[in-house]
């Protein structure tokens, strides 16, 4: 069994700070806490298919606001999940149809393509209408919080990370003009919500979104979810790059957030994985989820070698001033691979381990801002 081999994940929870910082995930993994997508199965949308746009956004935030009342007086107990009844057209249904809307002139991405993926024309990520999942398994290797994780590697990414460790699923799955698929099968999204309840039976404690990066598949995601009815946490695990719009349509649905923040430096960012304004969005969307979302971060900091001062630092400032009560996962596990290995001349840089005492600047200095680390690190 998965706790043979990861003691970790079991004593973790015996951390008191770790149930405060996490409490409602843990309602959920206790059975005391309704995951936040079947609540938007039971709040109303009165939406048209024919209104525009701009209309279906104003119908959002209304339905949004309810939602925030509604799972306040669940979590306190003054009403009843089970007592509310299903509208005729709900809060998933409103989100299902703006997704598939974003497809039509894609925009999940702060890349904003603009391609028509509805139609099957591709955007930068290689992706057309429909999703590619590489594989589907319970993982045991994340976060001692997540294991055992109902993981679901979708194909395709809105990077191009020059030291991808996944660069078989996020870059390579296909060719160029996707001619040919190497990595993965196209899905259904009732497919991909058979995936969650086979991962669900087999003593996953939450649904893993990840990839390459879930963010193009935003549209098939949220459609499975009107397909499965577990009450399982279901977590986003991404490089967050997803655009304000992407992020406005998964506050209501993400019970956990686990995001990437690689970077500072938006230079550095353009040249290791070729996006822009990489702070500004990422943060943006940071701020979203632990404001206005569920709250519960985990963020991922890929330590790079020569980086700390340059980005290690900033981000532990940001995330002890912004978002205090996530915790932080200060990764060491950074190697060459990819193209730093085929074209180890262009990044000699990057071309090596981190050093133990850029890892020891690195948690004095998280220490320092009173970060908490430890626990998943």
């Amino acid at each position: 069994m998965w706790f043979l081999y990861r003691p970790d994940a079991a004593n973790v929870w015996k951390n008191e700070e770790i149930r405060k910082r996490y409490k409602r995930y843990r309602g959920i993994l206790d059975g005391t806490n309704i995951p936040r997508y079947l609540i938007t199965k039971k709040i109303s949308a009165n939406f048209s298919f024919d209104d525009s746009i701009k209309e279906l956004w104003k119908i959002h935030d209304k339905a949004a606001k309810k939602f925030n009342e509604t799972i306040k007086k669940i979590d306190k107990e003054e009403i009843s999940f089970e007592d509310l009844e299903v509208p005729g057209l709900s809060f998933l249904d409103l989100k299902e149809h703006i997704a598939h809307e974003i497809l039509k002139d894609c925009h999940f991405c702060e890349r904003r393509c603009k391609v028509n993926r509805a139609e099957g024309k591709l955007g930068y990520c290689r992706l057309g209408k429909e999703s590619i999942v590489s594989s589907a398994f319970l993982h045991t290797g994340e976060e001692s919080v997540l294991v055992p994780s109902g993981t679901i590697f979708f194909a395709g990414c809105t990077f191009t990370c020059v030291f991808c460790q996944n660069h078989d699923i996020s870059q390579e799955w296909c060719n160029e003009f996707r001619e040919k698929i190497t990595g993965g099968i196209l899905v259904t999204p009732k497919k991909v919500a058979l995936l969650a309840e086979r991962l669900r039976k087999e003593g996953a404690k939450n649904i893993n979104l990840v990839g390459g990066d879930p963010t193009p598949n935003i549209h098939t995601i949220i459609s499975a979810l009107k397909e499965f009815n577990e009450k399982i946490t279901i977590l986003w695990n991404s490089n967050t790059y997803q655009s304000l719009e992407a992020t406005k349509l998964l506050l209501e649905l993400m019970d956990f957030w686990l995001p990437d923040f690689k970077f500072w430096d938006n230079q550095f960012a353009k040249e290791m994985s070729g996006i822009n304004q990489y702070r500004e969005i990422i943060t943006r969307n940071l701020k979203m989820a632990y404001d206005e979302g569920s709250g519960e971060l985990l963020i991922r900091h890929l330590i790079m070698p020569g980086r700390v001062e340059e980005d290690t630092y900033p981000i532990l400032e940001w995330c002890s001033k912004e978002i205090p009560k996530a915790i932080v996962n200060l990764m060491d596990q950074y190697h060459p691979e990819y193209l730093v290995l085929s074209k180890h001349d262009k990044y000699r840089s990057i071309n090596r381990r981190i050093y133990p005492e850029e890892w020891n600047k690195a948690t004095k200095k998280a220490d320092e801002l009173s970060i908490f680390w430890k626990p998943v690190s």
